[in-house]
């Protein structure tokens, strides 16, 4: 299954952020700010973004530590990565180092990082929990993970209108992009991924000491701040 989602991945990098723009209408860059901002990032910390994919929040991240400090951008995907390498320019932020791993078993030490990001990668992982335990060892004590992603509403009116907005959106323009089948994933993924309070009982039992789910855009996405 892993391997299966590798693929994925990779086979999107090329049109993925072209899509997140058409399709979000750009706000997915609001989204985007306002987890870095819930990381609670600061100039000079050490931080790290888990399947970073093509770079949009490690690039952020980099920009809120500035160059006293220092980013991880973490994915298995290595087509992504390549994406992130060249979408980064010299610049007042902190250099990225751009690490090709996996978000069950993270190569760091524990209380490595001061800040943590996760933008639409939680979802994708076979073993949320793990994931949720290896950021937390990663973190130090006091620190912040955000998880940014869409949200499996208890809302069957939200539900309804976040599966409307896939059918007749985001499946359609993946097509015209000949990635139908890679964004056609999308609902079930959605359904399989925990509910808001599923989440932060997730976030417990990883280790985490808070967690909060802040719904964005309607509850149609959601973003997880767990503090150590």
């Amino acid at each position: 299954m892993a391997e299966g989602r590798r693929e994925l991945f990779n086979s999107i990098a090329p049109a993925y952020d072209l899509l997140n723009d058409a399709l979000s209408l750009g706000l997915h860059r609001a989204w985007k700010a306002a987890a870095v901002q819930w990381s609670r990032a600061t100039p000079g910390c050490a931080a790290l973004d888990v399947c970073c994919g093509s770079g949009d929040l490690a690039l952020r991240l980099a920009q809120v530590v500035g160059p006293s400090g220092s980013v991880v951008g973490l994915d298995f995907a290595e087509a992504q990565l390549e994406r992130a390498a060249q979408r980064e320019s010299p610049s007042e932020a902190a250099p990225v180092r751009w690490l090709q791993g996996d978000a069950l078993a993270l190569p760091f030490p524990e209380a490595f990082f001061d800040a943590a990001t996760c933008g639409y990668g939680l979802r994708n992982v076979v073993d949320p929990l793990l994931a949720l335990r290896e950021a937390c060892r990663v973190l130090r004590p006091g620190a912040t993970l955000a998880v940014l992603d869409f949200s499996h509403s208890e809302s069957t009116l939200t539900t309804a209108v976040q599966s409307a907005f896939l059918d007749t959106l985001v499946v359609p323009a993946a097509r015209l992009a000949s990635l139908e089948a890679e964004y056609a994933y999308l609902k079930e993924s959605i359904a399989r991924y925990p509910t808001g309070r599923e989440l932060e009982a997730l976030a417990y039992e990883a280790g985490f000491s808070r967690a909060v789910l802040h719904e964005i855009a309607g509850g149609l996405m959601g973003c997880l701040v767990a503090v150590k």
